[in-house]
């Protein structure tokens, strides 16, 4: 390992190919989240590069917002992190989440 490897600090291998750095990830201030910074946040966490909570530090998020962000993932691939479909995405997570009206007691 090089000086310059070991100043870009921790590592942790994403799919035992790519060794993801801090470097890799968005920077601090971000304001503009398009899916592949939003990805890259949650392949950190997920890999342990960072925590959930060093992640929401890190950028000013919500653990919600994170939360929603991995379950978009989860259910629909990293795409489902486009702005422009996330309304009907979490629309189909919510129906997946809820029950059915005529199984709520009322």
């Amino acid at each position: 390992m090089s000086a310059n490897d070991a100043a870009r600090g921790p590592r942790a291998l994403i799919n035992g190919v790519k060794a993801l750095t801090l470097d890799d990830l968005p920077p601090p201030d971000t304001k503009r989240w398009v899916m592949r910074r939003k990805a890259q946040v949650v392949d950190g966490v997920r890999c342990g590069l960072l925590t959930m909570q060093e992640a929401c530090t890190r950028y000013t998020l919500s653990e919600e917002e994170f939360l929603s962000w991995q379950r978009l993932i989860d259910a629909h691939g990293p795409r489902a992190l486009r702005t422009t479909r996330l309304q009907d995405y979490r629309r189909g997570l919510d129906d997946e989440q809820d029950p059915p009206r005529s199984a709520v007691a009322g």
